[in-house]
C-alpha cells in the first residue's frame, strides 16, 4: 500500500514533490495501488518509485522521469507518456491501451505481458 505522506506530497503539486525528492534522494517513495487517474504529473520525478498497481488512467505524465520505476500491473490506459523517460522501468503486466508514448524512451524496459494495444509508439525508443 502507498505511504500516505508520499501521496499527500505528490498531490500538493509536482513542484513540491520534485523539491522533496531532491532534498531526500535516498528515500524510495511508495505510491503503490493509488488512484492517480486524471492526475497532472507532467515533469514529475517518479524515478525509482514503487507504482505497482497504480491507476494512471488518462493521467498527464508528459516528460515525467520514470527511470527504474516499478509500474507492474499499473493501469496507464489513455495516459500521456510523451517524452517520458522509462529506461529500466518495470512495466510487467501494465495496461497501456491507447496510451500516448510519442518520443518516450523505453530502453531496457521490462514490457513482459504489457498491453500496448492502440498505444501510439511514434518515435519511441524501444531498445
Amino acid at each position: 500500500m502507498a505511504n500516505q505522506q508520499h501521496l499527500d506530497l505528490l498531490k500538493q503539486s509536482v513542484h513540491v514533490w520534485n523539491q522533496w525528492r531532491q532534498e531526500h534522494p535516498n528515500i524510495l517513495p511508495d505510491l503503490s495501488h493509488s488512484d492517480l487517474s486524471w492526475a497532472c504529473l507532467s515533469n514529475a520525478d517518479l524515478s525509482g518509485v514503487n507504482l505497482n498497481g497504480v491507476d494512471f488512467t488518462w493521467a498527464d505524465l508528459y516528460r515525467a522521469n520514470l527511470i527504474k520505476a516499478n509500474l507492474s500491473q499499473a493501469n496507464l490506459s489513455g495516459a500521456d507518456l510523451s517524452g517520458t523517460h522509462l529506461c529500466r522501468a518495470n512495466l510487467d503486466g501494465a495496461d497501456l491501451n491507447g496510451a500516448l508514448l510519442y518520443r518516450a524512451n523505453l530502453r531496457d524496459t521490462d514490457l513482459s505481458q504489457t498491453n500496448l494495444q492502440k498505444a501510439v509508439l511514434e518515435e519511441t525508443v524501444l531498445n
